[in-house]
């Protein structure tokens, strides 16, 4: 009976294009890292194509759309098939607007500021996801609700994390 198994849906920009987008999936994946008791990636083409199970995560848990622009196709898609996101956040608003909508980037090429850049996001990720994770448990203990998890521990939507 533990709060500790919240989970935190972490849905990122799939924007091909632009640098934004990029970043927005690279930092999204690091959340695996940092927090991964807590973390769940929701892969957005699989949640834009009907998926279920991304649907259905993003209606019960709290979830945090991750923009590589101003777009905000995350957050809306999110926000039209499942319900207001916990947090959101626009990665142009910290690395800018001119350099979130520059040419894609292959993630092999990253250079050492990029790679900064991805960091920058990840802390803002970061700061959010520990404010979403409070108010959940902090409403799990009010209801007396209980998370049983039987499924692994962190991953994305299909439940392919670690076992």
């Amino acid at each position: 009976m533990s709060i500790n198994m919240v989970k935190i849906g972490v849905v990122s920009c799939s924007g091909e294009d632009c640098l934004g987008g990029t970043i927005s999936r690279l930092a999204t994946r690091k959340m695996l890292e940092i927090r991964p008791d807590a973390t769940v990636t929701i892969c957005l083409p699989l949640f834009l194509a009907g998926g279920v199970e991304e649907r259905g995560f993003a209606e019960k848990f709290p979830t945090i759309s991750v923009d590589g622009c101003s777009k905000a196709c995350a957050k809306r898609a999110t926000e039209k098939y499942s319900g207001k996101v916990s947090a959101a956040i626009d990665v142009s608003d910290f690395i800018g607007k001119d350099v979130a909508e520059a040419g894609a980037l292959s993630s092999r090429n990253l250079t050492d500021e990029h790679k900064a850049m991805v960091e920058k996001v990840v802390s803002k990720i970061t700061a959010k996801f520990d404010e979403v994770l409070r108010i959940a448990q902090r409403d799990q203990v009010a209801k007396g609700l209980v998370m049983v998890g039987s499924g692994p521990s962190g991953g994305c939507g299909c439940g392919c994390g670690p076992k």
